[in-house]
């Protein structure tokens, strides 16, 4: 402490005095050795080195992780559509294309119908996804399973007999000329007209290089359908489809509205009702019934290798569902098993043989 009585510069030199370290007295700083200064730039110069290395380490893990996650994202998407696609085709595509290789062509589907059980004709191929209740149902296309129908000629002349021809044509574009047998024909052909009227099931004629032929009589003018039901052999495998197209019956179109619902009609001299209420949910047995017009019953005779044949058709767009019945008659009556593709509205055609003739008896039927 300097001495306020002494004269400035004095004051000044005591406190520089003051300010000067004592040899030998207690300090509270470290005493710093010759060499500190070289030691402390050496441990800077390492810790920058570990940094810079730290961060390259951690450069290449995140670059490892992100690879990973990457190879992660493309197995679960090549996962994710095989596991979407159909019956596992993209799955396999997915590997093929992994592997460097095209993928392969799928084969087709082979479809073995028992005739000797009840059974529905038309589309059996799942849509990945869609709606599993009602029948599947057939004639809405003209091409399928890699089958294609061509008629030659579809304009006709009202009340005329004329020849219709046709070729159903395979996947390579050649006309096919072999087909399995099913129910004692190669091929059967159902003719409406779009209001449901006209209804007929011929069955044509094929010539050696493939073309279907039948005389044909459409009564009145109008836009009616064709649908073709058969199974073609193709490459050795059983391809069952149904494919359909329009024919044009030129003249003034006068639209017939449909009977209301009933459970009897009358065709010539029998009367034929049936039991049971087809639905979408499940499948459904429907009892017919032929009788004479006194009501006594009439015993059916098999035709086309069943005791008959029932024809569906939807209302609007002429979805088609074919129907074979049991192979023994119940108490008399035709067992069919029928499940509707949709409510809506239908007309159920019955084919039946008596005294070696064959009838149609038709109905309408509202599907709830």
């Amino acid at each position: 402490m300097s001495d306020p009585g002494l004269p400035a510069s004095e004051a000044v030199a005591e406190a520089q005095h003051d300010d000067e370290p004592i040899l030998g007295a207690a300090s509270t700083a470290p005493a710093i050795p010759p060499n500190a200064g070289f030691r402390l730039a050496a441990f800077g110069a390492l810790l920058v080195v570990v940094l810079f290395a730290g961060y390259g380490l951690g450069r290449l893990n995140n670059g490892a992780a992100t690879s990973a996650t990457g190879a992660s994202s493309v197995t679960g998407a090549t996962g994710s559509t095989g596991s979407t696609g159909s019956t596992g085709s993209a799955g396999s595509t997915g590997s093929a294309s992994q592997a460097g290789a095209n993928p392969a062509a799928p084969a087709p589907s082979a479809t073995v119908i028992d005739e000797s059980q009840p059974h529905t004709h038309g589309v059996t191929v799942p849509v990945p996804g869609a709606n599993t209740a009602g029948a599947a149902v057939g004639g809405l296309s003209l091409s399928s399973s890699g089958l294609t129908l061509t008629p030659v000629s579809t304009t006709f002349e009202p009340g005329r007999s004329q020849k219709l021809e046709f070729v159903i044509h395979g996947p390579g574009g050649a006309p096919v000329t072999t087909y399995a047998i099913v129910h004692d024909k190669p091929l059967h052909l159902i003719v409406i007209r779009r209001d449901l009227t006209g209804f007929q099931h011929v069955h044509p004629t094929m010539a050696p290089d493939g073309t279907w032929s039948v005389d044909l009589t459409l009564a009145d003018p109008g836009s009616y359908r064709m649908i073709a039901d058969f199974t073609a052999l193709v490459g050795g495998t059983q391809l069952a489809t149904t494919l359909g197209s329009d024919l044009t019956v030129a003249g003034n179109y006068a639209p017939v509205t449909l009977p209301d619902p009933a459970r009897a009609t009358t065709t010539e001299s029998y009367k034929i009702g049936y039991e049971g209420t087809p639905g979408t949910e499940s499948t459904q047995p429907l009892l017919m019934t032929v009788t004479d017009a006194s009501g006594k019953p009439v015993t059916v005779e098999p035709y086309l290798g069943a005791f008959g044949h029932l024809v569906v058709l939807r209302q609007n767009d002429l979805a088609y569902v074919h129907v074979h019945p049991e192979s023994q008659l119940i108490d008399g009556k035709i067992k069919f098993w029928l499940t509707a593709p949709s409510p809506g509205t239908y007309r159920m055609f019955l084919d039946f043989q008596t005294t070696g003739k064959v009838h149609t008896a038709a109905w309408t039927v509202v599907v709830s």
